[in-house]
């Protein structure tokens, strides 16, 4: 499942600093605007000690962890929604991602050029938030205007149900309001107005770069983001870029901890990161676990039981007849798969049981 989260901001906010502490990919990291011109993507391995203790319980030949793309696009700049600075080029890459992670400068330095002069996030979210809205704006219009007359004269109710719910879209773009924030009805709605594919009906996750002093605590650039989004329906992380590449720097998991634990943290941004993008997708995990693999699949919240056997291969889906449910807990607790049988606690369930993140799953099919 190959789901992606787009990396955005203004240039020189460390954007491509944190994409290389992210990924093995090296993004190039400079200071000036656009150092990034095509968008570098990563692979990245979800932490997740479920996956640890799995694997130390059954000594498997092979592991498999869950895995997000992260997608680092180039800075953007105001005009971006015109085409300036190859602003449609980087809009386009952004279309292309399931979830938006958008950094924003949260820290001073004066050997660091911002490109508009001096260091105010709320203002640099702001910048890019228009730019998005604008965009998003344009392919609203167009689509209103193919559609309203076929809406209000032809008896079409398509059409109409279409018209309904470009005009509350529109009507909440020219407020200034993401796409994200407008409630559909029905089924048909919510479809509809996901295929529009705008920009700002993602998920978005801000994350404030700091200095190493604001890792663990943010300072008033953070403070400032966080009222600034305040009913806007996203999430805000503090992440310090610069010290996440010294840590990246060093040999031994040991060595990291001894340095968070330095600068107030007990656990790395990074980490926090990859499983905030991982939850902005609305993504969770199951398991399957045995001598031969250890394997974390990674499905859909709310998913149900021949889906999921379906991520594993097609024909599970075709062919379902029935899942062999282990909690995660349970497993640990008793100590193996045949233990949670003896002890009657394995669940069997059928085609509507709707997974639950951490299950041990075992389907059962027929092709």
């Amino acid at each position: 499942m190959a789901l992606q989260c787009g990396i955005v901001g203004l240039p020189n906010v460390g954007k491509s600093t944190l994409f290389n502490c992210l990924s093995n990919a090296k993004a190039q990291s400079a200071n000036f605007p656009f150092c990034t011109i095509e968008p570098n993507v990563g692979v990245i391995t979800v932490p997740d000690d479920r996956l640890t203790k799995l694997v130390e319980m059954c000594q498997p030949r092979s592991i498999v962890p869950a895995t997000v793309e992260i997608v680092d696009i180039a800075g953007l700049v105001k005009g971006a929604s015109k085409g300036e600075g190859l602003g449609n080029k980087f809009l386009a890459n952004i279309r292309e991602t399931d979830a938006i992670i958008h950094v924003l400068r949260c820290f001073d330095d004066d050997n660091i050029t911002h490109v508009d002069g001096s260091v105010d996030p709320v203002r640099d979210k702001e910048i890019i938030d228009a730019e998005l809205l604008l965009k998003d704006l344009e392919t609203v219009e167009s689509r209103i205007a193919k559609t309203q007359k076929q809406a209000q004269t032809g008896g079409d109710k398509v059409a109409k149900m279409q018209y309904e719910v470009l005009a509350r879209i529109k009507e909440a773009l020219d407020k200034g309001l993401p796409a994200r924030s407008v409630e559909h009805d029905t089924v048909d709605e919510q479809k509809f107005a996901r295929d529009l594919f705008l920009i700002t009906s993602k998920p978005v996750l801000y994350v404030c770069n700091v200095d190493d002093a604001s890792a663990a605590t943010g300072n008033k650039y953070t403070e400032a983001v966080a009222k600034a989004i305040e009913g806007e329906g996203a999430q805000m992380l503090i992440v310090a870029a610069a010290t996440e590449a010294d840590i990246a720097e060093l040999d031994t998991w040991e060595e990291r901890q001894e340095f968070l634990a330095e600068i107030g943290l007990q656990e790395s941004g990074v980490s926090r990161l990859i499983r905030a993008a991982y939850a902005l997708l609305d993504l969770q995990t199951f398991f399957t676990a045995g001598a031969d693999e250890v394997r974390a699949w990674t499905f859909m919240s709310g998913s149900k039981a021949p889906k999921c056997a379906g991520i594993i291969h097609t024909d599970f889906e075709k062919g379902f007849i029935r899942a062999e449910v282990i909690k995660y807990e349970d497993f640990v607790e008793l100590g193996s798969e045949s233990a949670v049988r003896q002890a009657g606690k394995m669940g069997v369930e059928g085609k509507d049981y709707v997974v639950r993140d951490g299950d041990i799953l075992h389907f059962l099919f027929n092709v």
